[in-house]
């Protein structure tokens, strides 16, 4: 919840550690990062993918941390940033013939969603103009 360069309130969530690989999880990003945050959660929930819940989570946690934070409207709210970054490894060994190992690396993740408020197209009415249209101006 800081104000970035241009003075615009952002709103953040994030979840650390998740047990699924970051390549699984952008795939999933990758399809909802131009939808608004609530037709993103609609869309996850028909999605079979097993990266849709926890980011389904991260989402509902940003959403909640404007409405009841920052007192924002849902539908007001649009993604500024979904990062997904690598976290820890868990690394696990698989043995093989002769004696060997191979190595398996169980990859983890951590989600980083940052919510703005949605600009408002503002129509500002040159009075003269509108004078000039009506043939009314001096």
């Amino acid at each position: 919840m800081k104000n970035n360069k241009n003075n615009k309130l952002l709103i953040k969530a994030e979840q650390k550690n998740i047990r699924s690989s970051p390549q699984k999880l952008r795939l999933v990003v990758k399809a909802i990062k131009n939808l608004p945050p609530l037709q993103a959660l609609d869309y996850l929930k028909f999605l079979n993918k097993k990266a849709c819940q926890p980011l389904a989570k991260t989402i509902k946690q940003a959403i909640n941390n404007a409405v009841y934070n920052q007192k924002i409207n849902k539908d007001d709210l649009r993604f500024d940033k979904i990062e997904v970054g690598a976290g820890p490894l868990l690394k696990r060994w698989r043995p093989v013939s002769r004696g060997r190992a191979h190595p398996i690396l169980k990859r983890t993740s951590h989600i980083k969603i940052s919510l703005k408020i949605k600009e408002q197209k503002t129509k500002i009415k040159d009075k003269n103009a509108k004078l000039k249209k009506e043939g009314l101006e001096d």
